[in-house]
């Protein structure tokens, strides 16, 4: 009897490591196919294939609208409370009376903060390449505030036509102690709401990840099945790149709402990597959004606030001009336009508008609306060329499909 046993498992010793192997081949065939379908979906990109890109990315765009059109037909509840509710505000905005004033404030005011939150979600929201609007836009505008607040004595600017364009204050006032202080409590609104809608943005790879682990299905997103290869060979890890993301997951993971709060409180490009983390692990919506919400729109924005503030503070920028100079055989040239820019941003100040007295634009101006306009077009561009991907990854998927029924 022990012999007919030992018999019987011998063959299952033996078929073992054979099923590992044709197991480990089928894994490393599979990976092969999906890099090469990665490879082939990346190149579909305007300047290559410009005629394909354009109709994948009219079929995707239809899909999507689609898709959002179920969505808002599911919840139409939502939708009818929406449209009454505006209809209502669309009248109290029509009708003449004493509440037309605070009608307009409040109009000025969402309009502004609206402004601000879209930026910030174009910031992190993964469309194409993603517009870095802090550079952009909010950057521009604390630094200008700055230059403003110094040379005016005050940050009581008139509005309007503030904040579409600062002017000095007509009449005579009081040199105020410009503080710090004073400068934050001016940009605050701006830079909160930018964090929050940079908070938003961050909101799709933590449904996506939530909603591929409840559902067990794989996930139609790149940084999410990088994801998981990542968790697999978190013991192999040598590179310092992987080595960092294995610290961002490690520690939202463990420590929770301060793990989150700390990732975002700081400049992080791996913060996406906190959104699948919580979502994977299935990590209470409101921890997340919380503490993202918390560490981007009020200590980062903070922090990033009072870098621009210092750095164009009056002293600090007149010292890097004079720097400018001192560099040998083109410092000077170089220090020309610098002075010609803050003299005329300072003439622009003291001068009412439309008289004008400050026309000429340096070109430093026109080289920054270039910049703006280029990096906006190439954003544009990416968008294309990311949602001609996604159908292509569509057609992919669709042929796995197919060849599993057969």
């Amino acid at each position: 009897m022990a012999a007919n046993g030992a018999e019987c498992e011998q063959p299952q010793k033996r078929l073992g490591p054979k099923d590992k192997q044709n197991g480990s081949s089928t894994d490393s065939s599979l990976r092969e196919r999906k890099q090469q379908d990665r490879e082939e979906r990346l190149s579909l990109v305007l300047w290559k294939r410009p005629f394909t890109t354009l109709q994948y990315f009219f079929i995707e765009t239809l899909i999507t609208l689609k898709e959002w059109t179920w969505k808002l037909w599911q919840r139409r509840g939502v939708v009818f409370l929406s449209v009454v509710l505006f209809s209502l505000f669309s009248m109290a905005y029509s009708v003449e009376g004493e509440h037309q004033q605070y009608v307009q404030y409040l109009e000025k005011k969402f309009l502004w903060c609206a402004y601000w939150v879209g930026l910030g979600i174009l910031s992190s929201v993964g469309l194409g390449t993603g517009l870095h609007t802090f550079l952009l836009y909010l950057g521009p505008h604390i630094a200008s505030v700055t230059l403003a607040a110094y040379e005016c004595g005050s940050v009581n600017f008139p509005e309007p036509p503030y904040p579409a364009q600062i002017m000095c204050p007509e009449e005579e006032v009081l040199q105020e102690s410009i503080s710090l202080w004073t400068i934050m409590s001016k940009v605050r609104l701006e830079a909160c709401m930018w964090g929050a809608g940079t908070a938003i943005g961050e909101l799709p790879p933590y449904f996506m990840a939530r909603a591929a682990r409840l559902s067990g299905a794989d996930p139609d997103d790149e940084d999410y099945e990088e994801f998981e290869e990542m968790l697999e060979q978190a013991q192999s890890a040598q590179d310092f790149a992987t080595r960092g993301k294995l610290a961002v997951q490690n520690m939202v993971q463990k420590v929770g709402f301060f793990g989150i709060l700390a990732c975002a409180s700081i400049p992080n490009p791996l913060f996406d990597l906190a959104g699948i983390t919580c979502g994977h692990f299935l990590i209470p919506f409101w921890t997340f959004f919380g503490a993202t919400l918390i560490g981007k729109a009020i200590i980062k924005m903070h922090i990033q606030k009072l870098f621009v503030i210092i750095t164009f503070s009056k002293h600090i920028v007149e010292q890097m001009v004079s720097l400018i100079g001192i560099i040998p055989g083109i410092g000077a040239s170089l220090q020309k336009p610098f002075r010609e820019y803050l003299e005329a941003q300072r003439a622009k100040l003291h001068n009412p508008a439309g008289d004008g007295a400050a026309a000429g634009e340096s070109w430093l101006s026109w080289v920054f609306e270039k910049v703006v306009l280029v990096m906006v077009c190439y954003f544009i561009l990416s968008i294309i060329n990311s949602m001609a991907q996604s159908y292509a990854k569509r057609l992919q998927q669709k042929k796995y499909s197919e060849e599993k029924m057969k």
